[in-house]
């Protein structure tokens, strides 16, 4: 793959030979509907990311993705052009470079105002007990990041077809925000089934939680594998790449690099990194450079803060500490006054209006408190204010509190620090818990929450000498004017593209390695315990194959498995959905328990056999519903696999567009016999509904080998690669430890970590045997002997197999 090539035009603004898809909630304008003329007009979005990315996808002949601002009666009627007196970034953005997205509005509305704002807006920002975490919003949410990827694919393919025969490099399609963090899993997907060449990257606006407040969220697993399916994952700084990460080991299982920032997932290794996004510096240099000034500075010192109207930004705890710094130094009454901005936000949601009643209210009591007849502590605006105004403002203020209580970066602080131009400038205070705080290290720190401390640090910056605020000063702006938003833009593309520039760190995960498993097990299995090895066989001992007969097993597993049987504390079982016999002649070594059709038959060492009971009548069913699926969908690729008390229908060689309704119609078939259809690796398998799976077969052979104590007395491993594993791993949940083998972008497991192969399988496996080598052999072997009493025969009864089958668990 070609490297993306980045360009610096004159102007500062990066480009790149790549064309740039930008999908977003929202379109860089949004459009509405003229009265008179009942014609659609554009009108223009302000926004860091506008201002960065709008250049970059007009100059690159890109496309951009997203919601117009309306819900459309005809989603196909055409977007307007700019207005030719359009000076704003998205002036040159032609509307073939657009592809709007419309959806239902009750949907959408469920989608953003319950999913987004409701559920990952309060969560994502470390306030959990605002979040309403409600299962048909959640859905809602899912219907809508499906339908942003069906047009991002439709962009996709607009994009290829535009640039056929060019030498562009493959489009980058960049997700941005906690809007659409699922979309990716099915761009790539599409892409995939439709060879259609891209890179993918995600970008989040907002924090990213740590692990302990993350897996609150119920579809945290999905979220993550959402994000996942993207090959750049990038935050603000680097704190929400650590979380990230963390929450993909913890909650996934996911093997990770946290020096390098990488994670292993669906075969592939994802790159997280911190960009921290800046503003269009310049632009805010020269607006205060021609701003008019509307604040009388020449006897009192003005405090300001701009926020949208949110209860993550911190006002009331603000206001407190501005009454508190009055309260413990009263010189600064009449010469000090606070001008605070909020803009309107969220005013149909309940809790923003009782926000808003609430500053009101504090706004009231302390003016009422100290008002004087010349003098009012707090200005209050409820309303926008202009670009042209703030720089105004913030080029004569003080002090500027920047003091959310959770924040993804805050461009409040870069926007004042810009508009600093006098020659005695002001000071900025900040939170810790903005992503800002971060890297403006010559800033005040204040904590919110610490009400009486931050109003000792408004103290400290109003009373602050001028050498040390000119000192401070200059240092901000000179890191804001080297880190605006263009070169955010460039570290976009370095990271996305040219990998070899890439100077965070490799970029590749190591392949699985015989130490890696000392993090997962050295500490679970000590040096003193016995181990059992629950194995199951097709995706986990062998590569899943065409067909069954040619998954075989690799000299290397086979040499290590025959090693690990024979040794006194290690005791190995295969449980596979082959039936018995066949998973026995495949593996070919004596000494293990065998288990077939997902534990349905166990084939003990010394040659004894436990079959689960099979009603009489299902021994009929299943040559009825062989000869029923094979008169019906086994064509195009498809057959049938008789297993005896199960059968498989395998459809890995169909086509991909006729396996929809083959599937569909063999799951009818299947249920219409009374046999329960069960997903498996491209097949679907028919199994007799009896109580009886993985689980319940790994527990009946633990017991049967150490007795009804036998999760006190050995340590167990488990290791499988599809749904049928899933049984046993929720089974053995917190008395095993349990591996997923899986290449897939989206899979929900109860496993405790997850591995990339089988090659990785292997590695586990040698690392048992250089854990267990190394050991004197002991003289209690486990090799298995029939307990008296288990009732296990060449053939069980159907009376004692009945009675096995309700073993306590």
């Amino acid at each position: 793959m070609p490297d993306t090539e980045i360009i610096v035009t004159n102007a500062g603004e990066p480009s790149t030979k790549a064309s740039l898809i930008v999908v977003s909630n929202r379109l860089p304008f949004v459009l509405i509907r003229n009265p008179e003329t009942d014609e659609l007009e554009r009108r223009a979005s302000a926004g860091g990311l506008v201002t960065a990315v709008c250049p970059v996808v007009i100059k690159g002949s890109g496309l951009w993705v997203g919601w117009s601002g309306i819900h459309l009666k005809d989603p196909n009627e055409a977007i307007p052009e700019s207005n030719p007196n359009d000076q704003t970034p998205t002036a040159g953005l032609k509307s073939e470079q657009v592809v709007s997205v419309n959806i239902d509005s009750k949907i959408f509305d469920s989608y953003y105002n319950g999913c987004c704002n409701k559920m990952f807006w309060p969560l994502f920002h470390s306030m959990p007990g605002r979040a309403n975490f409600g299962g048909e919003h959640w859905h809602d949410y899912v219907t809508v990041n499906k339908h942003f990827a069906v047009r991002t694919i439709e962009a996709l393919e607009k994009c290829l077809a535009k640039n056929q025969g060019s030498e562009k490099s493959p489009p980058i399609v960049w997700i941005h925000d906690y809007h659409l963090m699922l979309a990716a899993n099915w761009v790539r997907e599409h892409a995939e089934e439709k060879n259609l060449p891209c890179r993918l990257a995600f970008f989040l606006h907002i924090p990213f939680p740590p692990w302990d407040i993350f897996r609150l969220l119920p579809w945290s697993d999905e979220i993550l594998q959402g994000m996942l399916g993207c090959d750049l994952v990038g935050f603000h700084i680097q704190d929400y790449c650590l979380n990230f990460v963390d929450c993909c080991q913890r909650n996934l299982g996911c093997r990770v690099d946290r020096n390098n920032l990488l994670v292993e997932h669906g075969g592939r290794t994802v790159r997280v990194r911190p960009l921290p996004i800046g503003i269009p510096y310049e632009r805010f240099v020269n607006l205060a450079n021609s701003a008019t000034r509307v604040l009388n500075t020449s006897k009192m010192q003005i405090i300001l803060g701009v926020d949208r109207l949110d209860y993550t930004k911190g006002l009331v705890h603000r206001l407190m500490a501005f009454e508190a710094l009055l309260l413990k130094y009263p010189q600064h009454k009449e010469k000090v006054s606070l001008l605070q901005i909020s803009v309107p936000s969220r005013t149909d949601v309940k809790e923003y209006r009782e926000l808003k009643e609430e500053v009101d209210q504090l706004v009231g009591r302390i003016n009422g408190r100290f008002t004087t007849a010349n003098w009012a502590p707090i200005r209050y605006i409820y309303d926008y204010v202009s670009q042209t105004e703030l720089a105004a403002l913030y080029m004569d203020a003080a002090v500027c509190l920047v003091t959310p209580l959770r924040d993804g970066m805050n461009l409040v602080a870069k926007e004042f620090v810009a508009c600093q131009i006098n020659e005695s400038p002001g000071v900025l205070v900040i939170s810790p818990f903005a992503g800002a705080g971060e890297m403006m290290h010559e800033a005040l720190l204040c904590n919110p929450y610490e009400v009486n401390e931050a109003a000792e640090v408004i103290h400290r910056a109003l009373t602050m000498p001028e050498d040390e605020r000119v000192l401070r000063m200059t240092r901000l702006r000179r890191r804001e004017a080297e880190c605006d938003v263009s070169h955010w833009m460039r570290c976009f593309l370095k990271a996305v593209g040219a990998l070899e520039m890439d100077d965070v760190g490799t970029t590749i995960m190591q392949p699985v390695s015989v130490d890696d498993f000392d993090d997962y097990l050295l500490k679970y299995i000590g040096y003193n315990h016995k181990l059992a090895l629950l194995l199951d066989y097709d995706g986990t001992l062998a590569p899943i194959a065409p067909h069954p007969d040619l998954a075989t097993l690799s000299p290397e597993i086979k040499n290590v498995l025959y090693k690990l049987s024979n040794h006194s504390d290690v005791y190995v079982a295969v449980i596979s959905g082959r039936n018995v016999d066949n998973v026995k002649k495949m593996v070919g070594i004596e000494g293990i328990t065998y288990a077939g059709n997902h534990g349905l038959e166990i084939l003990h060492p010394d040659g004894s056999k436990f079959v689960h009971p099979m009603p009489m009548e299902y021994e009929k069913k299943v040559s009825d519903l062989l000869k029923a699926l094979q008169d019906s969908v086994c064509r195009d690729g498809a057959w049938v696999e008789n297993k005896g008390a199960l059968l498989t229908f395998h459809y890995r060689d169909t086509p991909n567009h006729l396996r929809g309704a083959m599937v569909d119609k063999a799951r009818s078939l299947i249920e219409k016999y009374g046999f329960k259809a069960t997903e498996a690796h491209c097949a679907l398998e028919a199994r007799p509904p009896v109580q009886w799976n993985k689980g319940r077969a790994s527990i009946y052979i633990l017991r049967t080998s150490f007795g009804v104590d036998w999760n006190e007395r050995i340590k167990i491993i488990y290791v499988g690669d599809d749904l049928t594993d899933e049984d046993a791993m929720v089974a053995l949940k917190g008395m095993a430890r349990t591996f997923r083998v899986t290449s897939s972008d989206i899979v929900k497991t109860a496993a405790d970590h997850r591995l990339p192969s089988t090659d990785s399988v292997y590695t586990l496996l040698k690392w048992v045997e250089r854990h267990f080598m190394g050991r004197k052999a002991r003289a209690n072997s486990l090799t298995y002997r029939p307990t008296k009493g288990d009732g296990v025969q060449m053939q069980m009864s159907l009376e004692v197999a009945a009675s096995a089958n309700n073993l306590e668990v």
